[in-house]
């Protein structure tokens, strides 16, 4: 009994830096292929499929969590007669860390997902071995426009959803817990530093990276079937979520100690 649980954890110990080895692999193909420069066109694409058609979710996501943050801190706050403070709390948690979380969060939902289960069923269905036969590298004309235009969109919508969230903080903060909107605004501008958004958006650019790195590895990695492309799927979600906590973590440490 022992032996076979022992067996188990070494079995999937082994799977793991296997897995964490061809990620690594992949991250080298994509920095070679960056120096035939991608196709413009192809970029562009995936930035208007992955990063404007996620946007709608993100502002949702961002507006209601103003919003609540400011429910949950107003009363508080005035209670101790802090409310001065409160335009500037809400900016900066949302700037530094549920700004650029959250949004990483619905993007490895919706753009992780989607990437993995298109790259997937072109495995599944030979168009990657048939890219191959046509002299084509599969990281170059797959991958690596993927990774750019996650690496630059999300940043984008990073700042987006900085800017909904304090808006949704406002809106709390006005009509419900009457904070002037001047008040609002002056404790923004004199909490908040420009240090406190550009953190965010450098934690948002390495998500983006991760989010494409991970859902493309899933799926060039796919098991055949329908089955492997859900199964790929649902990995490479789980994946990039857990990436982005593990990793915001220590940038944490590194850009705000």
């Amino acid at each position: 009994m022992l032996m076979h649980y022992l067996e188990k954890v070494g079995s999937r110990v082994i799977n793991v830096m296997e897995g964490f080895g061809a990620v690594i692999i992949l991250i080298g193909q994509i920095f070679y292929q960056l120096k035939h420069v991608p196709r413009g066109k192809h970029v562009l694409r995936q930035m208007a499929s992955l990063g404007v058609d996620t946007l709608p979710i993100v502002a949702l996501t961002m507006l209601f969590t103003g919003m609540v943050i400011t429910l949950q801190t107003a009363n508080e706050f005035i209670r101790y007669g802090a409310q001065s403070t409160i335009g500037g709390i809400v900016a900066i948690g949302v700037a530094r860390e549920l700004g650029p979380v959250l949004t990483g969060v619905v993007a490895a939902g919706r753009v992780g997902a989607a990437i993995t289960a298109e790259i997937s069923t072109m495995k599944v269905t030979e168009q990657i071995d048939a890219l191959k036969v046509m002299a084509t590298n599969p990281i170059g004309y797959l991958v690596v426009p993927r990774v750019i235009a996650c690496m630059l969109m999300l940043p984008l919508l990073v700042i987006c959803g900085d800017v909904i969230g304090t808006f949704g903080g406002w809106i709390i903060s006005t009509y419900y817990a009457n904070i002037s909107s001047a008040m609002y605004i002056q404790s923004i501008t004199t909490f908040t530093v420009v240090h406190d958004i550009t953190g965010g958006l450098i934690k948002s650019v390495f998500f983006g990276a991760a989010i494409a790195v991970i859902g493309c590895y899933y799926g060039l990695n796919a098991p055949n079937g329908a089955e492997g492309v859900g199964k790929a799927t649902t990995q490479s979600v789980v994946g990039a979520i857990i990436v982005i906590f593990i990793s915001n973590c220590f940038m944490s440490l590194i850009l705000y100690r």
